[in-house]
């Protein structure tokens, strides 16, 4: 009288991705880290770290404070960064402070951002560093 439904033949979503490729991390204003951060994720930081970030991409709050390098693909800066910062896709706040030399690809800066450091485009950078090695090998 009933017939049985048979589940269709459906792969999980997750099958063939890695599940980093879609979490997102938040370390909340209470949260303060003392060592290097480095995730697969994308992280959204509003407390204080005192260490290196690096990630695929990185959101930094208005309070937040990262003494360190950051490396990341994307970045949106609003906090206080005291360190050199790596992006691809780099966008500095008006809220932002940034004390360290900047090496971007694309670069937006609002009006009002402070930075105290160097700018440089990302390929300039690693041609210089590719005539130092080639300069020091010879």
């Amino acid at each position: 009288m009933f017939k049985q439904k048979t589940a269709p033949d459906v792969a999980p979503r997750s099958q063939g991705r890695t599940m980093a490729a879609s979490t997102f991390s938040v370390f909340g204003s209470d949260i303060r880290i003392t060592g290097d951060v480095v995730a697969s994720a994308d992280l959204h930081i509003d407390g204080h770290v005192h260490g290196d970030v690096t990630c695929t991409s990185l959101v930094q709050g208005e309070g937040s404070d990262i003494q360190g390098a950051i490396k990341a693909e994307t970045a949106r800066l609003s906090g206080t960064v005291r360190g050199t910062i790596s992006a691809r896709d780099l966008v500095i706040l008006k809220t932002a402070r940034i004390h360290g030399d900047v090496h971007y690809d694309s670069l937006t800066i609002e009006q009002g951002a402070q930075v105290d450091g160097r700018f440089a485009p990302r390929a300039a950078t690693s041609a210089e560093d590719a005539t130092v090695v080639s300069l020091a090998a010879s």
